[in-house]
């Protein structure tokens, strides 16, 4: 069982409301950021942090479309609605919105100190990537899966200190192979401590069951991967 909660984060732009999970009995527990993917803070990103929850951790999914609540989650079947979504998130908001959230983490008495894990889908994964560059004091161990963009933050690579696992899908139409191979290229030239999974068989999307491209088998592997990852570094 986990303790599942809405609640509201204070930001510079106002109040952003994010999924807040814990395990039952009593904390600090180790602390993951779930983030979300082009298409909001929908059931599937509640679900994986209701997951991790499950394995330990304190999570906190945060709504980072809150600037255009209410109408601010579109079905998979909408992506232009979707990358309208996607192309409101600037990075210094983002990062001052992870400040908040990270802030808020700390300030619950739930997580421990010294650094929070990271994990994000999709737009969530770039972001991933991105706090990790900008946030290395604060991110512990950062895992993005399929993040589409993290190739145009390599030249802030070098400032990342935290572990790095990032997931992958070869028949994935919007992250194009060469764009694995710079990013492999560029962590192993910095001597980053990185782990790239590659999925042979799979699409971008292929964690979410929620999606046509979901792929079991991948997920399964993916999922097993994850709280090993998670569990070597925070645990």
């Amino acid at each position: 069982m986990v303790q599942k909660a809405i609640v509201e984060i204070k930001t510079p732009d106002g109040a952003m409301p994010a999924h807040w999970v814990r395990p039952e009995g009593a904390g600090p527990f180790p602390g993951v950021v779930v983030l979300m993917e082009a298409f909001g803070l929908v059931k599937h990103i509640e679900e994986v942090a209701e997951r991790l929850a499950g394995e330990g951790y304190a999570v906190l999914a945060p709504d980072l479309y809150y600037r255009k609540l209410p109408d601010n989650k579109v079905g998979y079947d909408e992506l232009p609605k979707a990358i309208e979504l996607l192309q409101s998130i600037r990075d210094d908001t983002f990062i001052a919105d992870m400040k908040a959230a990270l802030a808020f983490m700390k300030d619950s008495g739930q997580v421990r100190t010294g650094g929070v894990g990271m994990t994000g889908f999709c737009m969530g994964g770039r972001l991933t990537f991105l706090s990790a560059c900008a946030l290395p004091g604060e991110i512990k161990a950062a895992a993005p899966f399929y993040g589409g963009g993290i190739h145009n933050h390599l030249e802030q690579a070098a400032a990342i200190q935290c572990p790095l696992e990032l997931f992958f899908a070869d028949r994935d139409g919007f992250i194009p192979l060469d764009q694995v191979a710079a990013i492999d290229a560029r962590l192993k030239e910095l001597g980053k401590d990185y782990r790239i999974k590659r999925y042979a068989d799979a699409d971008h999307g292929f964690f979410c069951n929620h999606r046509a491209s979901y792929n079991e088998a991948a997920a399964q592997d993916a999922w097993h991967e994850l709280k090993g990852f998670f569990a070597s570094h925070l645990k």
